[in-house]
């Protein structure tokens, strides 16, 4: 059973396909202790077209994380930030970590501790 019916306008085959391509590309950074910015990201994934401000990013990136976390890998879209400014995760980074029960009352350190236990899990 699959555990997101929708798929933004992007066939399943095409969204699941993309969903890989973005994890390996997340595993490899967090092997590094990396971060990688929205653009840099969408830049990467070559079975659908997203933009970094693409409110379908959300979701594909939402999914990511509830299935990551769901097996025990922690929200691995921790490492997707901003590439100015803050540069750290958007809003619905925040957003979905509170709806998978996180306390994100202060952000900069739930970020912070988010981002040490997934670097910590690849290490």
């Amino acid at each position: 059973m699959e555990r997101y019916p929708f798929r933004h306008g992007f066939s399943d085959a095409a969204w699941e396909a993309a969903k890989d391509e973005a994890r390996s590309i997340l595993y490899d950074t967090a092997k590094s202790n990396g971060l990688i910015s929205y653009s840099e990201l969408v830049a990467q994934i070559t079975k659908v077209e997203l933009e970094a401000h693409d409110t379908r990013l959300d979701h594909f990136l939402g999914q990511i994380a509830g299935e990551d976390d769901e097996d025990g890998k922690g929200l691995t879209t921790v490492l997707v930030v901003h590439k100015s400014g803050d540069q750290m995760p958007g809003p619905g980074f925040f957003e979905m970590a509170e709806g998978r029960g996180r306390n994100v009352s202060d952000p900069v350190a739930f970020w912070m501790s988010e981002l040490k236990a997934v670097h910590e899990y690849w290490k």
